[in-house]
């Protein structure tokens, strides 16, 4: 199914500029109030046990919502997962699904929560280190610039007059998972075009149900049903819906935006123990608001232009007829409407115009 060149510029359709971005922000919220919630958590469940029922929530909840768009007949508007993307999956499952949200769990449990939702903005360092240096995306020093914003902030909103925060071993348990989740996050930038829900899916009950077996293999006692019940919940809300929203972000700005963008993350994560606990509203927080604000707006402008080559291209993803760079016939001559997915191919094309490193432009710059 062979379209004609595209008049301005590829993108992966559907996406207006300022969707993904709020869709990463949706993400930093959900995953940012995990912090303080599973420190509340841990008080009555095992590290090891609440790091496998967080993510098998997360992926039995997803589960469910396939089906059920399946049984509305949604299922078809996203391109599905094949097996050539197993390598991938895997990596970050192992990666991010199983590695990480032990170390996490375990660092939280010596750490203090204010101080745990601190150290999550190293994720997003992390993931940007990696998507410039092990995949050559483009970077420009907007991004840095937003990342300094943004992590800034996150730091600013944890300071207290008592003086600051000292590493410790659980300290560096929660960096080294945020680094294994910048891992990742680049890991799954390579899948992003594929049905997000069903990666979280697997994702999620592959992770959760190796956490369970390891949990029992060393002795860990599982909670009682309503403990259970309130972490797969969590899961399913702040690592589920988190991630489904984080990897269809990834699919339109790449992994190192997406990833200074969830850098609010701790900044949420914080923002709920206000709420919660009933700290005080301090200057030392509102600097914090200004700066992560400062990076998100920076990150929703960054953009870079310059003369690229797209080389003949077929692949399958998410896309409508009505955006201008998905002019093809299908059977019949029928143009359909609305969202589907199929395999389709661009023609080779050279030219210039701003772009960021969506699925059409994730060449080195």
């Amino acid at each position: 199914m062979n379209g004609p060149s595209m008049p301005a510029g590829r993108s992966s359709g559907l996406t207006s500029p300022a969707l993904p971005i709020l869709f990463v922000l949706a993400a930093a919220v959900l995953f940012g109030a995990s912090a303080p919630l599973s420190k509340l958590m841990l008080a009555a469940t095992d590290p090891v046990v609440l790091a496998a029922l967080l993510y098998l929530g997360s992926g039995a909840g997803m589960a469910i919502v396939k089906l059920g768009s399946g049984a509305m007949g949604k299922s078809g508007a996203e391109a599905p997962l094949k097996r050539s993307d197993a390598p991938w999956l895997l990596s970050a499952l192992l990666a991010g699904g199983i590695m990480a949200p032990m170390l996490m769990m375990v660092g939280l449990s010596t750490t203090p929560a204010a101080f745990g939702a601190l150290l999550l903005n190293f994720e997003a360092v992390g993931t940007i280190i990696i998507a410039r240096l092990m995949f050559r995306e483009a970077v420009g020093r907007g991004v840095w610039l937003a990342l300094v914003l943004i992590t800034a902030g996150s730091m600013a909103v944890s300071v207290k007059d008592e003086g600051g925060w000292a590493l410790s071993i659980g300290a560096l348990g929660i960096l080294a998972a945020c680094f294994l989740w910048g891992l990742d996050n680049n890991l799954t930038r390579n899948i992003s075009a594929k049905d997000p829900v069903s990666t979280v899916a697997i994702k999620g009950v592959g992770a959760g149900l190796f956490g369970v077996a390891f949990s029992l293999v060393l002795g860990r006692d599982l909670p009682a049903l309503p403990g259970a019940l309130a972490a797969v919940s969590v899961g399913f809300v702040c690592y589920g819906l988190s991630m489904a929203l984080y990897i269809r972000a990834l699919r339109d700005i790449g992994a190192a935006r997406t990833g200074a963008l969830f850098g609010a993350a701790p900044f949420i994560g914080v923002l709920l123990g206000l709420v919660i606990f009933n700290d005080p509203v301090t200057a030392w927080f509102v600097l914090s608001f200004l700066l992560t604000m400062a990076g998100a707006i920076l990150l929703f402008w960054e953009a870079h232009g310059h003369r690229h080559a797209h080389a003949l291209e077929t692949h399958e993803h998410r896309h409508a007829h009505d955006d201008g760079h998905h002019v093809h016939e299908h059977g019949g001559g029928t143009v359909p409407h609305g969202p589907h997915s199929h395999v389709h191919t661009h023609e080779a094309l050279d030219h210039e115009h701003r772009h960021a490193p969506d699925l059409h432009h994730r060449h080195p710059h």
